[in-house]
Parts: structure tokens; C-alpha cells; sequence
């Protein structure tokens, strides 16, 4: 199938600075591109830039050099709100700490993300909540509060919330580095099920250098560098 390698991506000559006190280079002249079904993993010794540069890649910083695509369009001089359209749209997070709202159950926390879109019914978000949740193998937690559940079973639950739009992308910082071994294995299958049997884009940020080295691809950065992808 052609488009499984279509270009997701792009970062072109990204470089950032600090400037507080003092003017630091913290990004120097990234580039790399990622396609559809990769699912890569950028690692580092910490303060390397590799959390920077995820923001910047998520659109959340536009203060840099250098250009970034996703989906073939240039993310420069974009407006904020059509940056949040982008990352709403295109791109899923998973963060270390799994941010779902105690207030609400696994089901309505996985549907938000869809309702704020508003490119479905609330019905039709609620039946692709529930299919997300079914993938997952968390579909009968669905109607439990998050605190009812385990750390594994959260981090899923969050996985599923970031699917929720069908992103091109998802993107995580660290989404294993609060879990035990098992769970972190559990997160780590989750999402190499999701790159080769859904064709998703999945670019990690982790510091468990076993984690990364089962992935398909490995971007290491040094000093705010890429020195080896």
C-alpha cells in the first residue's frame, strides 16, 4: 500500500535558543523526517534537548529557527489558532503523567479530546471512545473513574485518549517513566501494535534506553545535536 510511506513530518535546520540570562543554543540545526508506520524513539542524556525539541515539533513552541511540516504543510507563520486545530487534529500526545481528569470516567476522559474537535456527534465520539478502548484491551474499564484503576491501565487509557481523532501522529514524552517494568512493557507493546497493525506514526521521547532500542528507529541527540537517527 502506497501511502504507508508517505512523509508525516519534517524538521528542517531547527535550531533554538534560550535567552535567559544569557543567549544558549539549545537546538543546533535539526533535521530528520519521519513516515507513516515508524515508530521511533529519541533519547539522551537529560538537558540534551530532546523535550525541547518535542515541543517545538508538537507546535506548542513556535520560537525557532528553521522550518517544521506536518502532513506536508509548513507549520511557520501559522496562527495560534490553527496551531491548536494542527495538534488537535493531527497529533496525539501521551505525557509521563497520564493528565486524565478524576471527575470524569475512562469513557468520557477518552471522549474529550473528540468532543472539543467537534468533528462528530457526541454519540459517534462515544462509539470511537469505546472502539479505542476495545483496541487497548481496557474496553471494561470504561465506565470506571481513573482512580479505580492501575498506572498501566491509565497510561492505556491515555493512549486511547490521544487516538481518539485518528492523529497522523503521536507523540510522547516519556510515557513510560512513571511505570514499572511490566507496565512499561505493557505501554511499549501498545504501541508497536499500533504502528505495525494501524499504520500509526509514533515518535517517543524516553530516557529507558531498553524501551528504545525494541523500537524501530532510534534518533539520539547530544548538546541540543542529533548525532546519530
Amino acid at each position: 500500500m502506497a501511502h504507508i510511506h508517505k512523509e508525516v513530518l519534517r524538521a528542517t535546520n531547527i535550531t533554538k535558543y534560550f535567552h535567559d540570562p544569557m543567549t544558549v543554543k539549545v537546538l543546533d540545526n535539526i533535521n530528520f523526517s519521519l513516515n507513516q508506520s515508524e515508530f521511533v524513539s529519541v533519547i539522551g542524556k537529560s538537558g540534551c534537548g530532546k523535550s525541547t525539541l518535542l515541543y517545538i515539533l508538537s507546535t506548542m513552541d513556535t520560537d525557532y529557527e528553521g522550518e517544521l511540516f506536518i502532513d506536508n504543510v509548513a507549520m511557520t507563520n501559522k496562527s495560534e489558532k490553527e496551531l491548536a486545530r494542527v495538534r488537535n487534529e493531527k497529533i496525539g500526545f501521551v505525557f509521563q503523567f497520564h493528565y486524565l481528569l478524576n471527575e470524569f470516567n475512562v469513557l468520557k476522559n477518552v471522549m474529550l479530546p473528540g468532543l472539543k474537535l467537534g468533528k462528530y456527534s457526541e454519540s459517534e465520539v462515544e462509539h470511537r471512545a469505546y472502539e479505542k478502548l476495545k483496541v487497548l484491551g481496557i474496553s471494561n474499564e470504561a465506565l470506571k473513574m481513573p482512580n479505580q484503576l492501575s498506572g498501566g491501565q491509565k497510561q492505556r487509557v491515555a493512549i486511547a485518549r490521544a487516538l481518539i481523532n485518528d492523529p497522523l501522529l503521536i507523540m510522547g514524552d516519556e510515557p513510560t517513566g512513571n511505570l514499572d517494568k511490566k507496565n512499561s512493557e505493557i505501554v511499549f507493546k501498545t504501541f508497536e501494535e499500533l504502528a505495525q497493525e494501524f499504520h500509526q506514526t509514533l515518535l517517543i521521547v524516553t530516557h529507558d534506553n531498553e524501551f528504545a532500542n525494541k523500537t524501530s528507529r532510534i534518533i539520539e541527540m547530544q548538546d541540543g545535536k542529533i548525532i546519530n537517527q
